[in-house]
């Protein structure tokens, strides 16, 4: 859109918050950008530059309103790749912090196997600005965040938010915003109430229905790991540095994070984890231009606007509990669960809310004695092997995983059959386009609308690319038990 100069320019006159996070307003007579629903005087049209992603505006060497502030807005930091494997890698490896240590940029190189050059033009060409902006903004908004909203020295700022040292980040700071450090504390004002949490409200582009998303994580809640009620979901959270726990709750047009961290070095990652559970940088209308092509699907988007993908804080997590839940319940999946973690989730040392536990990490499972767990002996046989394939890094669900690769990979582990792979794609590698065509409540949707067998559905499928993980999740939506499978219940 921003390359419409002419319904960018209307946008901006009406404030329309429907454009909110579609593109961005540069003024080049102040060399600051905002979002098209700052209240800002409106520019005159010859001072004006429109972008397609806060990244592509800074890269061309503008600097955030303080007003509007541009990295609130949705999907602001978190630009799509237009369906670019190795851009949408690499950005999940950036907003996962991976470009904040010494090695930097490299490091997701790296990681990806291409150049740093390669790297730089691929994400410039998928979201107009390169690697290191990317990680810059990531920084500037984790210092910003913490020079708002606590109390924590100055120094300690710099650091925690990945800066190298105190020059660095006093540059980038000032760069970034026009203010000093010093003088962005005193901008902030009070701290925000949050019961000592720190509090974050991260924009979603509306529609967002977040009570059907609630809804599917109270089906599934770990006891000690997660509570959920109808306003909130609140969960534990095992980060690089610490432990934490986030209570979540969604709005009309933003997500209300609540963060109680043992060290404040993992807020990014924390923030980032959050935005991937409740799939907060999806876009609603794009997705719906295209399910909505489909006369089966037309209806359900129409009654039930703004479907998320439900998604996770760690795809390993996801994927012991895809294995728990083969060919049982959703209530069964849970109950082996929450007993898992009883026995080897880590207990909290500042529990809240009813949270109490750290799920189980791979390694604990892998060298565990699953005999009193319930599970049948193949399917405890099955959780060994996967927990042990991630534990020693033969299997990788990082952030910078290839979703296809993974598939694969997952479907040479005895036990593990396609359904699975497609559901941890899904929801533990944010494949917009995974597709769990074995599902029994998928299936019995589909054959309620009168469309016919599992491999009509296949075919018809096929439409819905490259979103069809949403519409399963809108064909779930309408069945009594959303997701009642042949493999899993998870």
């Amino acid at each position: 859109m921003h390359e419409d100069f002419e319904a960018c320019y209307r946008a901006l006159l009406s404030r329309d918050a429907r454009f909110d996070g579609r593109f961005f307003t540069a003024v080049t007579s102040t060399g600051i950008y905002c979002r098209p629903i700052c209240p800002a005087q409106t520019p005159k049209r010859a001072n004006v530059r429109f972008y397609a992603s806060a990244p592509a505006a800074e890269a061309a060497g503008f600097r955030a309103c303080l007003r509007c502030r541009p990295h609130l807005a949705p999907g602001g930091l978190q630009p799509a790749a237009a369906g670019d494997r190795v851009a949408d890698r690499a950005l999940r490896l950036i907003a996962s912090g991976a470009a904040d240590g010494g090695a930097g940029v490299a490091t997701v190189a790296r990681r990806l196997e291409v150049s740093e050059r390669h790297l730089h033009r691929v994400l410039v060409e998928a979201v107009g600005a390169g690697p290191l902006t990317l990680a810059r903004m990531r920084r500037l908004q984790t210092a910003r965040t913490l020079i708002e909203q606590t109390r924590l020295p100055i120094t300690d700022v710099a650091f925690t938010a990945g800066y190298s040292s105190l020059r660095q980040f006093n540059s980038e700071v000032l760069s970034g915003t026009g203010r000093a450090p010093t003088a962005l504390r005193r901008r902030g004002g009070a701290v925000l109430p949050g019961e000592g949490a720190l509090v974050l409200r991260l924009g979603v582009r509306p529609p967002f229905d977040g009570a059907s998303l609630l809804r599917f994580f109270a089906e599934r809640a770990v006891s000690g790991v997660e509570a959920c009620t109808t306003a909130t979901l609140t969960r534990s959270l095992a980060l690089p540095h610490g432990a934490a726990v986030v209570e979540l709750e969604p709005q009309t047009a933003q997500l209300v994070v609540r963060l109680w961290l043992d060290d404040v070095r993992d807020l990014g990652a924390a923030v980032d984890r959050c935005r991937r559970l409740f799939d907060v940088d999806a876009d609603p209308q794009a997705i719906a231009a295209v399910l909505c092509a489909d006369p089966l699907l037309r209806p359900l988007v129409t009654a039930h606007p703004g479907l998320r993908v439900p998604g996770c804080v760690d795809a390993d997590e996801i994927a012991v509990r895809a294995v728990l839940g083969q060919q049982v319940s959703v209530a069964r999946a849970t109950a082996l669960a929450s007993r898992l973690t009883e026995q080897l989730g880590a207990s909290l040392a500042q529990p809240r809310h009813g949270v109490t536990r750290l799920f189980p990490s791979a390694a604990a499972i892998a060298e565990a004695d699953l005999a009193g767990l319930g599970l049948t002996g193949e399917r405890a046989a099955t959780l060994r092997r996967l927990a042990g394939a991630l534990a020693r890094g033969d299997l990788d669900l990082g952030a910078g995983a290839d979703s296809v690769e993974v598939a694969a990979q997952l479907l040479t582990v005895r036990g593990i059959g396609a359904w699975t792979a497609a559901y941890i794609a899904m929801r533990g590698l944010r494949d917009p386009d995974a597709f769990p065509a074995g599902d029994l409540g998928l299936r019995r949707a589909f054959a309620r609308s009168g469309e016919g067998s599992a491999a009509a559905l296949r075919e018809r499928a096929e439409r819905w690319r490259p979103w069809r993980a949403y519409a399963t999740v809108q064909l779930w939506n309408q069945m009594s038990v959303p997701a009642t499978t042949t493999e899993t219940a998870a």
